[in-house]
């Protein structure tokens, strides 16, 4: 009997994914100690060690590299088996994998969400967040059917794509920040002013392809964040300067929290990307593409991505 299983590799995965039990606990809705029992028990039964452990963070062994390597193609395999398997029975498939970009809060497909629930078809919805390019990797890689990307898709080609909204974008610092006293409209910020300041970017969540770099001068100083809502918190808290989604500082800027201030080179509107790989879609991947795929007028996003 095969003492590696799926499930085993797909616990294996999380905890790699996570960077520790508890973070792996959460995604899979397991305790701790039932993780940390999983583990030790899969590691006595093939002799060998899958993890090193650093206090509550972990790291793979080289032998857990390897079975990960393998191991992520077998998953893929497995969920698109189960799926093509339950599609021939009911037109259905047994999960929807929805990834989207760290610019759009996973609350904005809350209503999108409630209406699928509604139609009772028993496809598993699964939604993920990536960052810039880490979404496009996502879809390449197969983690992903069907994603809500910024910026066009990487070469090779192998998906469909199609234009679904635009995001207007605005600089901003904090009141008490020496860049809010300093820019005006008569005088914008211009490109020395900002290599004199820290700049907060968001991390590009690519593996491999490479990463995408957006609003960033040459040689500028900088403190890199998880997600775009990481970005503003510093922003908000006078670390550092940057551009952000104007919908998504509405409430800053009319509280004060944030001013924003003119710049001699404005950053241009942010196109967003409904992309799939091609193939035989299901019911379901065919449900949200068409409730994504909606019109919509010039510099806004669709009101479910807002």
């Amino acid at each position: 009997m095969l003492k590696l299983t799926l499930e085993a590799i797909e616990l294996v995965d999380a905890i790699a994914r996570y960077g520790s039990f508890a973070g792996a606990s959460e995604h899979l809705h397991k305790v701790p100690s039932t993780i940390s029992y999983s583990v030790s028990k899969l590691e006595d039964q093939l002799g060998l060690a899958l993890f090193v452990r650093n206090g509550p963070r972990v790291t793979l062994t080289a032998a857990g590299q390897e079975m990960l390597k393998e191991g992520r193609w077998l998953l893929v395999s497995a969920r698109q088996l189960e799926s093509r398997m339950r599609q021939i029975a009911t037109g259905f498939e047994s999960e929807v994998r929805l990834v989207h970009d760290s610019l759009i809060p996973t609350s904005a497909f809350n209503q999108d969400i409630c209406a699928f629930e509604d139609l009772n078809c028993g496809t598993r919805l699964r939604i993920g967040c990536e960052a810039m390019t880490g979404t496009w990797e996502a879809l390449r890689d197969g983690r992903a059917d069907l994603i809500v990307a910024a910026g066009e898709g990487p070469a090779g080609g192998g998906y469909k794509a199609v234009a679904v909204g635009t995001l207007a974008f605005v600089f901003c610092v904090a009141p008490t920040h020496p860049l809010a006293r300093l820019g005006r409209p008569d005088r914008p910020l211009r490109r020395s002013d900002l290599l004199e300041h820290t700049a907060v970017v968001v991390g590009d969540g690519a593996r491999s392809l490479t990463d995408r770099t957006v609003g960033l001068l040459s040689g500028q100083r900088r403190i890199t964040v998880p997600s775009m809502q990481a970005k503003i918190a510093c922003q908000v808290a006078g670390l550092g300067h940057g551009f952000v989604p104007k919908a998504c500082v509405q409430a800053e800027l009319e509280e004060g929290g944030l001013v924003e201030v003119a710049v001699e080179e404005p950053r241009a509107e942010e196109t967003f990307w409904l992309a799939w790989k091609s193939g035989t879609p299901g019911e379901a991947f065919k449900w949200w593409c068409q409730r994504l795929s909606r019109p919509l007028l010039p510099g806004i996003l669709p009101r479910s991505l807002r």
